[in-house]
């Protein structure tokens, strides 16, 4: 049944114009696939070769008013100019649009509805300005810590990128846009990304890298990006293989691959080989050559691209602007990446802001928390202290670096095109002064180069509350030497001394970072750091959701999608600032923390952990294997968790399998979660369905997933390693 989403309000040259969100079938749009592409084909056998080749290419950098446009269809069968934009966590470019929680964030929380309502509330926004094609979401995965975009994907665990990224499929798609799954694939770091190769095994690429985008197309996502390097020696906007063999033959792909930004290589390799649509259309960005337009016309006159393909190419491009129903009262473009002041003024925000608040606060990580430290108590307090640069503003505005391109102030969001512009930040010195009576005393310092100064004003003090960072992103911006990657797992801003020297002096140090991924932490077990608050990446409600979390409104319940390890050598793959352009990916399947498992190295916190200011007690693990195999179902895992503390909270029951030993696999792996939230005293039944896409591995010999023979356990606890119940069960393979 289709319903209609609240009325978006435009406001173009003074006039109000009103458009009607439609909400997607369980599909991941308004038509089926099959219903889409049988309006699409009408419409495109319409059309002669040149107008086929206008929908798949792009009318190149800044020369339209988005950061990426196709032609338009005009002169008998009309077809719009798509208008294609970042970012997987807003709208880069835009005003009056919401600047929420990175995608590494929101993966912090282990929340599938708030994961989905992120992505619904993007959607409502990128529609509201006309925007046809989100560039998002990012599912890259955090192969190596230091890599520079791993703040704008999901973590380490292709699992719990594959839920978070189809959920935010779900959500953007449920306003109509197309969603941009990227960037495809084995594109997981930024140095030499433009001139290396990934050489990986088959096994690895299906088990590990391919995953999310599995499930993103059962989700019905409607554009995938490929990306700027090489696949085994050959790009991978041109490769046969993972373009056409894979992702359009096995995962049965139906809409369309575009390029990301200048990744196009060639115009008959590249279409034969599967790609749909160019971006931003030109040779080099800026240039005024393009491999598609009136060349790819050529290469099918020549005949070196059959005409059916290009017909295949448009198809797949109208079929997904249909599928969504981009057809009916679709809003006007509403941005201009070119002259901001030009675009209509469209109010886009709503009350989105309560959705980034509330994911700041609940994607927060407890880390430690000795001595109940958290949650503070306002009336209690007399005077309190706050230090470090990381707690105040940016001196010059909170978007006064393109593209979040310098690292100045709190960190809310790291840099590259995965930004968008902050309509305001909370920082977290505003979050904690307005939650607190003017009687209670703050002391502060946001100069972070003289810890003996900072330790001095902490003196005295109830509680000192150390703000640290550490910030990357993409590899066109360098910040402080860091070329996109991070050169080291060190907080930024002398924060490590900055923390031992106030720990030195106090009894109650709390310290809150906020950080694109892991680091090292040298002061963990000083006995004066009380507490640790993993902040994550929170965007424009930073301080809210701190405030939230540091003063009990909000128990915090966020889980780490990474691992941190106690020594930069007990990672099996760091990225090198290095001219190495063969990357060769030996791990194999021990990605995060398979590699810490398999190897019997212990993290400083493990993959999956987080505190909470309440306790859960787990009951029983049990199993039903009496399914007969229905609904596709070969096991139910369930447990009881209670809460048994003194306050109300959320917990994170995980399931991790361990496969039979013939299957060759890493000890365990992510295959269930659920959060569940709990009042004092209140207990809940958590169940976990497995089937064969849980419980298969890739077979290299028959090229097809199988389960594999013999016996299968199931643990379940509070994360990757805290396992409080076990159960096995065997399986015939299939």
């Amino acid at each position: 049944m289709l319903v209609k989403l609240p009325t978006v309000a435009l406001l173009v040259l003074g006039c109000i114009w009103t458009t009607t969100d439609a909400a997607p079938a369980e599909n991941g749009g308004v038509l089926s696939w099959e219903e889409a592409y049988t309006k699409a084909s009408r419409l495109v056998g319409q059309m002669s070769l040149e107008q086929k080749v206008n929908i798949t290419t792009g009318t190149k950098w800044r020369r339209t008013q988005c950061v990426g446009n196709t032609y338009a269809v005009t002169g008998g069968p009309e077809f719009p100019s798509l208008c294609l934009q970042d970012g997987p966590l807003g709208v880069r470019w835009g005003d009056n649009i919401t600047a929420g929680v990175a995608g590494i964030t929101a993966a912090s929380s282990f929340d599938k509805k708030a994961i989905r309502d992120r992505g619904a509330y993007m959607g409502r926004e990128f529609r509201g300005k006309g925007i046809h094609v989100q560039l998002g979401p990012s599912v890259d995965i955090l192969r190596a810590p230091n890599a520079g975009r791993i703040w704008e994907a999901f973590g380490e665990d292709p699992y719990l990128q594959g839920v978070a990224g189809a959920e935010t499929v779900i959500g953007i798609q449920s306003a109509g846009v197309i969603a941009t799954a990227k960037h495809y694939i084995l594109n997981n770091q930024e140095t030499q990304r433009k001139n290396s190769t990934s050489n990986v095994d088959e096994r690895t690429l299906h088990e590990i890298y391919l995953w999310p985008y599995a499930r993103m197309i059962e989700a019905g996502v409607g554009s995938i990006m490929c990306s700027y390097n090489m696949i085994d020696s050959v790009w991978a906007c041109e490769n046969e293989y993972t373009l056409n063999t894979v992702l359009k033959g096995e995962l049965g792909f139906k809409g369309f691959v575009q390029s990301d930004w200048g990744a196009t290589h060639s115009t008959a390799l590249a279409v034969n080989s599967g790609l749909d649509m160019t971006m931003p259309g030109d040779i080099i960005m800026g240039d005024n050559y393009t491999y598609f337009g009136p060349n790819l016309t050529a290469a099918v006159e020549h005949g070196d691209v059959p005409e059916s393909r290009v017909t295949d190419m448009a198809t797949r491009i109208v079929a997904a602007w249909y599928k969504l129903g981009q057809d009916k009262d679709y809003p006007p473009i509403a941005v201009d990446i070119n002259n901001r002041t030009a675009a209509p003024e469209v109010l886009v925000a709503g009350d989105h802001a309560k959705y980034v608040r509330s994911m700041g606060a609940a994607a927060a990580v407890l880390l430690k928390n000795d001595d109940n430290t958290l949650p503070l108590s306002a009336d209690s307090l007399k005077k309190i202290a706050i230090i470090g640069s990381d707690a105040s503003d940016d001196p010059n505005g909170p978007n006064s670096c393109v593209s979040r391109g310098c690292s100045n102030g709190t960190l809310a969001m790291a840099w590259g095109s995965g930004t968008a512009d902050f309509p305001y930040l909370i920082t977290p010195y505003d979050g904690i002064r307005a939650r607190l009576d003017s009687s209670v005393e703050i002391v502060s310092t946001f100069w972070d180069w003289d810890p003996a100064a900072a330790a001095e004003l902490a003196k005295g003090s109830d509680v000192a509350l150390v703000f640290s960072n550490a910030d990357s992103g993409e590899e066109h911006i360098i910040v402080d030497g860091n070329v996109g990657d991070r050169n080291n797992l060190t907080l930024w801003h002398n924060g490590d001394a900055l923390i031992e020297a106030v720990a030195e002096v106090h009894e109650n140090v709390v310290v809150v970072i906020h950080s694109v991924g892991p680091v090292l932490m040298p002061w963990i077990e000083h006995p004066n750091v009380k507490a640790v608050l993993w902040a994550g990446i929170p965007g424009q409600e930073t301080g809210n959701s701190l405030g939230d979390v540091l003063f009990g409104d909000v128990n915090p319940s966020g889980r780490l999608p990474y691992t941190i390890a106690r020594n930069i050598e007990d990672y099996n793959v760091i990225v090198k600032n290095e001219t190495v352009v063969s990357l060769e990916y030996t791990e194999r399947l021990e990605v995060g923390y398979r590699h810490f498992n398999a190897k019997g190295i212990t993290p400083l916190f493990e993959f999956g952990y987080g505190l909470s200011y309440t306790q859960f007690e787990y009951g029983e693990v049990t199993l039903n294997t009496n399914h007969k195999h229905k609904n596709g179902i070969l096991a139910t895992v369930t447990v009881q968790v209670r809460n048994v503390g003194e306050v109300h909270g959320a917990e994170i029951p995980q399931a991790y399998v361990t496969f039979p030993e013939s299957a060759g696999e890493p000890p365990k792996q992510l295959r269930g979660f659920e959060k569940v939230y709990l009042k004092k005293g209140q207990s809940a039944k958590v169940s976990f369905e497995f089937t064969k896409t849980e419980l298969s591995i890739w077979d290299t010999k028959r090229h097809a997933w199988v389960v594999p023979e013999g016996e299968f356990s199931v643990h379940v606890g509070a994360s990757s390693r805290d396992l409080r119940g076990s159960v096995t069960f065997t399986l015939q393979a299939q």
